[in-house]
């Protein structure tokens, strides 16, 4: 007999949006009859090993509003990155508590998880739907257009950095902004977004898709010094040399690894002090200063996306009437269409798993410093609605009475 029981959990980095996915699930699912119970795993797979549930049936509607609204991840979430035997766990759990349809917000690593253990399900010929929610600032995920959370995130980006250029203009000298993005420059290049007149900043972006060179990076940066008389660089912290070894590990004297293996990019700020001090030695600018984003880019309050706000919902929902209707295993998709408007898709979860997008060359310029219109027009509508303006002075310039 049918136990018409769900469970929803969130993995990986949290972001702005990633709740309007989590109450997307929920309301959603609450309105099928079918449905007897809607369970949330509490720090993602980790909550469903050790059996850390709470019944999300019995939340109001009116306090998931207020959550869904609220940054980062309600349920807590985890970096844990389940192999076959970790899924063979998860699945015991699910079977035990009669789980019959199971939603996991999260990445690239949080897809292929719930690739495994829906293979675990067939195996055991258990019925259980397994929907992959898409969730990542990164924008790394392949067949969708965009994830959600990347607008939000690029949101904030676009503004850190036009409020970064008129800093910069105030008081002149270099600016460099670490942005994340480990493998993919999407957010690093939403910095572009922030520009408003020609000279703007940034005025140098460089990205993990291109090879970076330290003495070409100098050359740049003296050029641009030179012609504006200041420079601000946005910089993702994947920049890599030819080898593809992390410039970051190359200059800086420790190196930390995360629970994956990668080594420790975000919130060091060992790159943005390592660049500006090369600045500093070899081409004798004095006023250089660095900043490192970190995890500020990811749940920041107050800066979020409408569009993004209403897609996170959106996949959400989509993911419920996949299950429900659609009586398959997937991971849900945004497809853009027209100027702007966006549908959804379910794509097989082998098509999405372990996978990693990266920037299109017809968004990133030639000398690869900088992003294409084409990448600005696709982003801009991402942006959402109130995008705040930068305005200048019109000089009037008044004649000098002393001659100095």
């Amino acid at each position: 007999m049918a136990s018409g029981r769900i469970l929803v959990a969130q993995g990986g980095g949290p972001t702005a949006v990633i709740n309007q996915s989590l109450v997307g699930v929920t309301l959603e699912a609450r309105r099928f009859r079918e449905v007897t119970r809607v369970y949330g795993a509490l720090h993602g797979v980790r909550g469903i090993i050790d059996e850390d549930l709470v019944d999300l049936t019995q939340e109001t509607s009116h306090n998931l509003e207020l959550v869904a609204t609220t940054p980062s991840s309600a349920l807590g979430s985890t970096r844990d990155k389940p192999d076959r035997k970790y899924c063979h766990e998860i699945f015991n759990v699910l079977r035990a508590h009669e789980i019959e349809h199971f939603f996991y917000i999260g990445g690239n690593d949080s897809s292929d998880t719930v690739r495994i253990v829906s293979e675990e399900a067939r195996a055991a010929n258990y019925p259980l739907r397994c929907i992959h929610i898409p969730k990542t600032i990164d924008n790394d995920l392949v067949g969708s257009d965009h994830t959600p959370g990347f607008p939000s995130a690029a949101r904030f980006v676009a503004q850190a950095f036009a409020g970064a250029n008129l800093d910069n203009a105030a008081l002149p000298g270099v600016y460099v902004g670490v942005v994340m993005g480990r493998h993919a420059g999407f957010l690093t290049a939403a910095s572009a977004l922030g520009k408003k007149f020609p000279d703007d900043g940034p005025h140098l972006i460089y990205l993990p898709e291109r090879t970076f060179e330290i003495e070409r990076f100098l050359a740049d940066v003296k050029s641009t010094y030179e012609k504006y008389g200041r420079c601000v660089i946005a910089v993702s912290e994947g920049i890599h040399d030819a080898s593809g070894a992390p410039i970051a590990t190359l200059l800086a004297k420790e190196i930390e690894k995360d629970a994956h293996g990668n080594v420790q990019l975000s919130g060091t700020g060992a790159l943005a002090d390592l660049l500006c001090d090369e600045i500093k030695a070899k081409l004798g600018i004095k006023r250089v200063r660095g900043d490192t984003f970190g995890y500020l880019q990811r749940s920041f309050i107050g800066c979020v996306s409408d569009v993004d706000q209403r897609e996170a919902r959106e996949v959400g929902e989509k993911a419920v009437q996949f299950a429900m209707w659609g009586d398959r295993n997937g991971s849900v998709a945004i497809k853009r269409t027209g100027y702007y408007s966006s549908d959804y898709e379910l794509l097989p979860l082998e098509a999405v798993a372990g996978k990693t997008r990266t920037m299109e060359d017809e968004f990133i310029t030639a000398n690869g410093t900088d992003v294409t219109d084409a990448f600005r027009l696709y982003l801009r509508p991402l942006l959402g609605s109130g995008m705040p303006d930068a305005f200048r002075l019109r000089p009037n310039p008044v004649a000098k009475v002393l001659k100095r």
